[in-house]
């Protein structure tokens, strides 16, 4: 029997793209043989190819449309993806995210489409474009609900802990600290998400009274003045990061020594990475899309409810207070 030519759909966001990766790890435990390709937001290409399981990452290109709509170069990408959706002859297409676009973008592969059912998915229309209609039970974390999705269409049982099977980066940035650092997340899409910077100038006084070198990262301007700031305010050993690509910031959480993060989509990398992450929730719950990873991953707080610094410095394992 031929091996199944297999695309997956999960566009967006880094945290959603994450939380699938378990499921390819099962999938390719139970059939070794798929030919496993991922079709993503441009931005996440470089992140799944991390995944020694998908064969072909497909970028599809809809954020950079919907913020330039009369881009001729980004009409050209889209239309280049949607040609290379369509050339691939499929033997199954997975849509694991439940929305109107990935449904769309599903159904470019003109292949049978299984999705999750219309008590499931996350916007109930879009499963009227799918072929196969799976129902996952919704008070899972997202998570498991992927892992139970794939193990549905595929014919196999879902057991064990989540493997998210990335192959991390073997060096670190060669700007990163050398020995002992940890990561500070403190930037979020949301205002609201963040925790107030008195908050991480105090911990980050406790990390560098136990010895520990800071990495502050930013994905835009903004965030790297914001990042400056809170490093300048802890003192020695904190440093804001430079702008780096996915694949660096992947590289600079694998070698770090812990991470402590707001709810974004990098902390939910770091545990992917295999790294011990304090996850800190301002504004959302993290009972079905918090870290998820065992005894890697603490989540803190919740809607209205900031961790204090004393319980995060507890969670991270921080020894002694700043003088």
């Amino acid at each position: 029997m031929p091996a199944p030519r297999i695309l997956l759909v999960k566009l967006s966001s880094l945290g959603d793209v994450v939380h699938l990766m378990p499921a390819v790890t099962d999938l390719a435990a139970s059939r070794p043989d798929a030919q496993v390709a991922w079709a993503v937001e441009t931005p996440y290409a470089e992140l799944v190819a991390l995944h020694p399981a998908v064969s072909r990452a497909i970028a599809v290109g809809l954020r950079r449309l919907r913020d330039r709509p009369w881009s001729p170069s980004a009409w050209r990408a889209l239309r280049a993806a949607k040609a290379q959706l369509r050339a691939q002859p499929w033997d199954f297409v997975v849509d694991a995210q439940g929305l109107i676009k990935s449904a769309c973008v599903s159904r470019w592969a003109r292949a049978p489409v299984f999705g999750p059912d219309r008590a499931s998915a996350r916007e109930r229309f879009a499963a009227r474009f799918y072929d196969v209609k799976i129902r996952v039970p919704r008070e899972l974390h997202a998570v498991e609900r992927n892992r139970r999705l794939l193990a549905q269409v595929f014919g196999y049982d879902v057991s064990g802990p989540a493997r998210y099977g990335l192959a991390a980066p073997a060096q670190r940035p060669a700007w990163a600290p050398e020995g002992r650092y940890v990561v500070l997340l403190h930037a979020a899409s949301r205002a609201d998400k963040r925790w107030p910077d008195d908050r991480w100038v105090a911990l980050g006084k406790r990390l560098s009274a136990d010895g520990y070198s800071m990495v502050l990262p930013g994905g835009s301007e903004a965030e790297r003045a914001d990042a400056a700031r809170l490093a300048l305010a802890i003192g020695p050993g904190a440093a804001p990061g430079p702008a780096m690509t996915l694949g660096e910031a992947a590289a600079l959480l694998a070698h770090a020594t812990g991470v402590v993060g707001v709810d974004t989509g990098l902390s939910h990398l770091a545990v992917a990475l295999g790294v011990p992450t304090v996850g800190i929730y301002c504004a959302t719950s993290p009972r079905l899309t918090g870290l998820h990873g065992g005894d890697l991953a603490v989540n803190l707080g919740g809607p209205r409810a900031a961790p204090d610094v004393d319980a995060v410095a507890a969670a991270a394992g921080i020894g002694r207070a700043a003088a």
